[in-house]
């Protein structure tokens, strides 16, 4: 049995989108932020104080007339710096106004950084919120897609929900363009199993009269009292053909209506259809000489009876058909399983050898082992196609491989269909 791999759920598209936004945001904020900084920076440095001082008397400074007073260089720009009255520095005055400097660079830095990051992050938060909103409308019309094809993939058979269309409204890009290609697959899906469904309403009937009407005619040609042994001869050759083909149409039909899945299901016990079958087929097997053991356990499913019965029926006479020939067996069992989720139906029967790699090619269509390649009394090849297709409606599998000592192990396994008995009170 193929364990199913758990995958990590992946982050929504919406949210990768806006994280996406975020980032990139946040991302573009800190290289202006840098770009500012490194340019104020630059700015401060290149700058000189003016230092404006006030004292408590006269001095040389205040007594000299305006003429002789010296004037400060001219710059770009200055910047005042007042301090508290009392006497001017002397010597020590370029590290007073260094330190001055650097402590107006640390505050107007500080300033900034802090400042702007706040702002940044305001802003950032906003732009996220923006961005969420922004990516829920650009990905709702996905939504809609994704919803429609949700409900046809839920519809209880494949050929219902077929007419459904998203008919998208909008500007004319590509997620429209999406929706009206899906629109166009749906439509050409609706007209294919449209056709199919009439192919086999009329096969049905134009392909079975002819058959029947012809199985009529030969035999009240052969039961007449006139009638020569040639013509008896031929005319059991023509029924045997005759069967042959009506067998064929019949797996054809079968075959078409066991693809889609099951409309209507009802609890079926496999235990049931295993000991009927087993009875139905008596008839064939003793006169093959084949001994059916049937071993009917307790395995309750949900479908159609009539299918199942087709499928429990289909493995026990490919088993007796394709046996060993006298004192040859097959063995049907049904039985669920441990863990109770699932019923398994196994068919096993002697036989001549099959190899490990033409097993595979036994459930396709028309497809026979050694000289069965042609329509014979045996079957017409598709016995392991329906037993698949009914399989697959049912939401199950089939899995065969060579038995040692010669013969085939067929193992179905289909939902488990809990008890409605068990869940009611005492």
């Amino acid at each position: 049995m193929r364990v199913p791999t758990l995958r990590p759920r992946r982050m929504p598209l919406r949210a990768r989108l806006t994280l996406t936004y975020a980032v990139l945001f946040l991302i573009a904020g800190m290289v202006l932020l840098g770009v500012t900084y490194a340019l104020f920076s630059q700015q401060i440095k290149g700058q000189r104080v003016k230092v404006i001082g006030r004292t408590t008397g006269p001095g040389p400074a205040a007594t000299a007339s305006p003429a002789a007073r010296p004037r400060p260089p001219v710059t770009d720009r200055t910047y005042s710096i007042t301090r508290e009255p009392g006497p001017l520095p002397g010597p020590g005055t370029g590290p007073w106004m260094e330190s001055q400097q650097r402590s107006l660079h640390q505050a107007a830095t500080t300033s900034l950084l802090t400042q702007g990051g706040i702002a940044l992050v305001v802003v950032g938060a906003a732009a996220t919120g923006l961005g969420w909103l922004i990516a829920g409308q650009m990905l709702a019309p996905l939504h809609r897609v994704t919803d429609t094809a949700r409900r046809i993939a839920a519809a209880p058979a494949a050929d219902r929900g077929l007419h459904e269309r998203i008919a998208l409204d909008g500007p004319d890009d590509e997620v429209k363009e999406l929706a009206d290609t899906f629109d166009t697959m749906l439509e050409r899906l609706d007209r294919s199993f449209d056709g199919q469904r009439r192919f086999v309403a009329n096969a049905s009937h134009e392909l079975r009269t002819p058959l029947t009407v012809g199985r009529a005619l030969v035999e009240m040609a052969v039961h007449r009292e006139s009638a020569s042994p040639d013509v008896k001869r031929l005319g059991e050759n023509l029924l045997e053909i005759n069967l042959r083909h009506e067998r064929l149409i019949t797996g054809l039909l079968l075959l078409a209506g066991s693809e889609n899945e099951v409309t209507d299901p009802a609890p079926v016990d496999l235990a049931d259809i295993v000991a009927h079958v087993a009875a139905q087929t008596a008839v064939e097997a003793d006169r093959a000489g084949i001994t059916v053991h049937d071993e009917p356990g307790e395995a309750p499913a949900s479908g159609d009876a009539l299918l199942l019965e087709r499928l429990v029926q289909n493995l026990v006479e490919n088993g007796i058909r394709h046996n060993s020939g006298e004192g040859g067996w097959v063995r049907v069992a049904s039985r669920t399983r441990e863990d109770g989720e699932r019923v398994e139906l196994v068919v096993t029967n002697s036989g001549p050898p099959v190899a490990a790699y033409e097993v595979p090619s036994l459930f396709e269509p028309f497809r026979r082992l050694g000289p069965d390649r042609v329509i014979t009394a045996k079957g017409a090849g598709l016995g392991l196609s329906i037993v698949r297709s009914v399989a697959r409606a049912h939401g199950g599998e089939v899995t065969a491989r060579p038995r040692q000592g010669g013969g085939l192990t067929v193992t179905v396994t289909l939902p488990a269909c809990p008890d409605p008995s068990a869940s009611e009170p005492p």
